[in-house]
């Protein structure tokens, strides 16, 4: 069978009406043009072009092969125009996971507005506080925190999680923030945690060291469930600092504390961080969070 490359040489050939030429501008060889010339006669027992001292002249055999040659690299370039273009427009659906405090408290504004930006956009958001395979395209992007980004993947750190001790609203006594120790606020009253499931992240290890396992009346294993139960008065607990902010009946107890809070990345797989969608959601999100990096490590 003819590939598109037999079609690419006849054409060069009948364009320059000599070997040499064709050769020149395929980039090729002299011998290499004749010997194709050669072989694709041979298949179609046909000859392609009459050889004078005027140079090749086309047979009408050859004259319907050209003509075909043409249509098809018309109908490539078309091809790539349409790829490309399409690329270009961000459009098409994309798959981000977050987890559910993200999602609930920090993101809702800024999806409005990317999706007011960016209508042809169509967004699938899987929450999960796992983190999902995007090698394996479980999900185009991924907003999380994490200690560290995987070597795998490419992104942007926003900024670090402020942690803080948090109680209910009602039971801070009028204390401020700052004259509240965290190893006092440790050994007094109830406590709420982190279950299991997470009893690997700094946050849990923080309490496991610093709180009396008969303080702890509570565990869970959702960051959003546990700010919610400080929140009614259950106990107290370590909180993310953009919760503390968000959720009513809250009341920050002591500074943020150092080295327990993880980074807030945007994450992509190399091979997609030029797709345009992509690129759109990585750019606007990654601006608009970082105007809430105060909240974020506590500072506002």
């Amino acid at each position: 069978m003819l590939s598109w490359d037999d079609f690419r040489y006849v054409k060069a050939i009948a364009q320059g009406r000599s070997l040499a030429t064709a050769a020149e501008g395929l980039g090729v060889n002299h011998s290499t043009v004749f010997r194709r010339l050669a072989q694709i006669e041979g298949r179609l027992g046909s000859r392609l072009f009459e050889r004078s001292r005027a140079g090749y002249a086309l047979t009408p055999c050859g004259e319907e092969m050209v003509r075909l040659a043409e249509q098809m690299e018309n109908d490539i370039v078309c091809f790539e125009r349409q790829v490309t273009g399409r690329d270009l427009r961000p459009s098409g659906e994309l798959r981000v996971t977050t987890n559910d405090a993200l999602l609930a408290y920090m993101l809702p504004d800024v999806i409005s507005g990317f999706r007011r930006t960016y209508p042809e956009i169509m967004l699938d958001v899987l929450v999960s506080n796992q983190p999902l395979n995007l090698t394996r395209r479980d999900a185009d992007v991924a907003v999380r925190g994490t200690y560290r980004a995987p070597d795998n993947l490419v992104g942007r750190r926003i900024a670090t999680f402020g942690l803080a001790i948090y109680s209910r609203s009602g039971d801070a006594n009028g204390q401020d923030r700052d004259s509240c120790d965290p190893d006092d606020l440790a050994r007094s009253g109830s406590w709420v945690c982190l279950g299991e499931a997470l009893a690997a992240t700094r946050m849990a290890k923080w309490v496991k060291d610093h709180v009396a396992a008969e303080r702890i009346v509570f565990r869970v294993n959702s960051v959003t469930a546990l700010a919610e139960a400080v929140a009614v008065g259950v106990g107290l607990g370590l909180v993310p600092c953009f919760l503390g902010a968000s959720v009513p009946g809250l009341v920050q107890r002591t500074a943020p504390i150092p080295g327990v809070g993880g980074d807030l990345w945007l994450l992509t797989h190399p091979d997609l961080r030029q797709t345009a969608r992509v690129r759109a959601f990585m750019d606007y999100t990654g601006v608009e969070l970082a105007r809430k990096r105060k909240v974020i490590e506590g500072e506002a």
